[in-house]
């Protein structure tokens, strides 16, 4: 029974050294960084963000202002009742491209 029990434990901390080097390569890579430029006179949007190293590190996006449908803000709730703010910018053929994201307690009357 203890043999069982040793197991499963190296199990876990196996596990758990695995998901703290993923978090902590994506905290050093800086991964979902990045800046949203809105230029009207030229009627462009330019959206970059960095990923994870490899062939598609950087991450740029090049739109034009007319191709845009609309800009929504989307409010979800986690499994703390906390409600969170996302900002999506919705493309006609594309979808919708969240912009950013901020964590602010809202009450029920905002």
């Amino acid at each position: 029974m203890s043999c069982y029990l040793g197991i499963v434990m190296s199990f876990y901390g196996i596990a758990g050294l695995f998901i703290s080097s993923y978090l902590w390569c994506t905290i050093f890579w800086n991964v979902g960084s990045g800046y949203d430029r809105f230029d009207r006179k030229e009627g462009i949007v330019c959206v970059f963000r960095w990923g994870f190293p490899g062939k598609n590190r950087r991450i740029f996006l090049r739109l034009l202002m007319k191709d845009i449908q609309s800009i929504r803000i989307a409010v979800k709730e986690d499994i703390y009742a906390r409600r969170i703010l996302v900002l999506y910018m919705e493309i006609r053929g594309q979808g919708a491209i969240p912009l950013t994201r901020t964590d602010d307690n809202l009450t029920p009357r905002e």
